[in-house]
């Protein structure tokens, strides 16, 4: 027979993090609720980050330029997630790697100003 016991630190850890985290989650809200701070109005459920309502009909027509500048976003974003190991591991790779980094960046500002010349970063 297995003895369950060994997993009980395992069981109290689980327990307390359930606990943590709802009370992180929930708490927040029903101090809200009490304090009076829990009133929406137009003003609070305008759009400020999408540029667009977000409450209406799902089919309507959007700018494309929102996924122009997250595409743009992401592939700058993923350029600062692949200098951080490359800088870190370039006394490994030499100068062959330095090299490397030297195109991998120059095809991105080549990119940008494709992108700058097109129109993609301008808003109307």
């Amino acid at each position: 027979m297995t003895d369950l016991s060994q997993y009980l630190p395992i069981l109290i850890f689980l327990v307390i993090a359930l606990g943590l985290s709802s009370v992180i989650v929930f708490l927040p809200m029903g101090v809200a609720r009490l304090t009076g701070t829990h009133q929406p109005n137009a003003d609070k459920n305008s759009e400020y980050e999408c540029g667009f309502p977000a409450f209406e009909d799902p089919r309507s027509q959007f700018d494309v330029r929102f996924y122009l500048v997250a595409i743009l976003f992401i592939i700058f974003d993923l350029e600062a997630a692949f200098l951080f190991p490359w800088a870190v591991s370039l006394d490994v790779t030499g100068w062959a790697g330095w090299l490397t980094m030297m195109v991998f960046l120059g095809e991105l500002a080549i990119g940008l100003a494709y992108a700058w010349k097109k129109g993609a970063l301008d808003w109307e």
